[in-house]
């Protein structure tokens, strides 16, 4: 079972609502605010989005509702999700969305301004070296990173199940979580600058600014399956997935990096 795929995250967003966690292995519960994901963004949201510089690829989108916001600023605007329900979501709200993991092959490598890790998101794939230092492939050199950080100071890397708080368990996975000072360490080490820190709504954020690392792959360079930590979990390598009447339209990706006219979500860019 694909964890967000077909287990209760799927179920949650489809209602629109929780309850939903994280359940750690040793029973530990990190609450999920699904009814907030599947609202209109908020105050803290536009804090970060007003940030936002050119086309801006969101990874790990939910069900759209900062790829809609950002989109209504005028900037074009991708999300990237796991989950066909998340995208499906995002798409039926107007939103251009990919069911595919940040770790594949996307539209836009190294040519994008701003990329979006909010909600936790710096937690896929539990490995938040080889997520930042994918993400520094898909943003271009002096391009934005915007992160929410775990409002406690942490460095952890952990095992997961989705939990609906009702029996319906999820697939195990991993994950990580960094508070502001574990995410500025490992920014610096992975191709980022920190720019600047804020707070709004009881939630932190980091703005980086990405960098070029001495001896580090092209932008453009294909993430070797060995550098993906896990097997099916988000972040991990996974087949591509269709979203019927889905496509990404020319507007939503940056300049040169359009897929060729009538790719769906999960065919493009082979």
């Amino acid at each position: 079972m694909r964890p967000w795929c077909t287990d209760p995250y799927a179920d949650a967003l489809l209602a629109g609502r929780g309850p939903l966690f994280l359940r750690r292995d040793d029973g530990w519960l990190l609450p999920l605010e699904v009814e907030r994901w599947c609202a209109h963004a908020d105050e803290a949201d536009m804090t970060v989005l007003r940030r936002c510089e050119g086309a801006v690829i969101d990874i790990g989108c939910g069900p759209g509702r900062l790829v809609a916001a950002v989109a209504r600023q005028g900037h074009p605007a991708l999300g990237v999700d796991l989950s066909p329900a998340a995208v499906a979501r995002t798409v039926s709200a107007g939103g251009t969305a990919l069911c595919r993991s940040v770790f594949d092959r996307l539209p836009g490598e190294g040519r994008w301004g701003t990329a979006l890790l909010l909600d936790g998101n710096i937690g896929i794939g539990g490995d938040p070296h080889a997520l930042l230092r994918r993400v520094a492939r898909l943003v271009d050199t002096g391009g934005l990173l915007l992160v929410e950080a775990a409002s406690a100071d942490v460095d952890e890397r952990v095992r997961v199940r989705v939990d609906d708080g009702r029996g319906g368990l999820g697939g195990s996975f991993p994950w990580a979580r960094l508070g502001l000072r574990a995410l500025r360490r490992h920014s610096e080490a992975t191709g980022w600058r920190a720019a600047r820190e804020w707070t709004a709504g009881g939630r932190s954020f980091l703005e980086l600014r990405r960098v070029e690392l001495p001896g580090a792959a092209a932008p453009h360079a294909a993430v070797a399956r060995a550098q993906v930590p896990g097997t099916a979990a988000p972040g991990a390598h996974v087949p591509d997935a269709r979203v019927p009447g889905a496509r990404v339209p020319r507007a939503a990706v940056p300049r040169g990096a359009v897929p060729r006219a009538g790719t769906r979500h999960g065919d493009g860019e082979r």
